[in-house]
């Protein structure tokens, strides 16, 4: 006789629960500075630019005087231009970010940004008088540091070596063109992706 259990119809409802799919908050420090970016772009459409201007750059002629210049130093990585300003920065952020975010950790990932975005900020206004927005700084930091993601100890990856010809030797090259790009912004983005890429690797320590 047949077992009266192998007569019973199949449960669906496990496979359904087996391939039930949810979206996952995968990379908590990229997604939440991504969405940030978003809203003051989203903002700044429906004030004509006030949030960018006044919250999210660095002014022209800024001075160290007036100290509600002083948030600006950092927070104008959250300020963006363009639409393609935007993307650009948004879509290179999120190709990159969570690798390295899985990899660091969302602290040390975060402390790399803030110190990126204040070492931009602070270079831009001792030798720059022109304003400064965007997230390019942020962008070529994570270009330069993904570069070290498997770096063994005393040894330089050639990957750093290829994307430091490729991208900073690009950038060096355009840094005299007048076409409101801050090169220098983003030259200084990547020499902090390549210090904290050996700070990481265990080829850089302080004695």
């Amino acid at each position: 006789m047949e077992d009266p259990d192998s007569l019973k119809k199949p449960d669906h409802n496990d496979d359904n629960h087996r391939w039930r799919l949810r979206l996952d908050y995968n990379s908590p420090v990229v997604l939440t500075f991504t969405l940030f970016c978003g809203l003051v772009f989203t903002l700044d459409r429906f004030t004509d630019g006030w949030f960018s201007l006044n919250l999210f750059s660095i002014s022209p002629g800024f001075t160290f005087s007036e100290f509600q210049n002083y948030p600006t130093l950092v927070t104008h990585v959250f300020g963006h231009i363009s639409a393609q300003h935007l993307t650009l920065n948004l879509s290179i952020i999120l190709l990159v970010g969570p690798i390295l975010e899985e990899k660091y950790g969302a602290g040390p990932l975060l402390l790399m940004i803030a110190i990126t975005a204040l070492a931009t900020g602070l270079f831009h206004v001792l030798f720059f008088s022109y304003g400064l927005l965007g997230a390019s700084g942020i962008a070529f930091m994570l270009i330069l540091l993904s570069s070290f993601a498997n770096a063994k100890a005393g040894t330089i990856p050639l990957t750093f070596v290829l994307i430091l010809i490729l991208y900073l030797g690009n950038e060096f090259s355009r840094s005299g063109s007048d076409d409101n790009i801050s090169h220098f912004a983003h030259i200084l983005g990547g020499i902090c992706g390549s210090l904290f890429g050996f700070f990481k690797s265990g080829n850089l320590q302080l004695r």
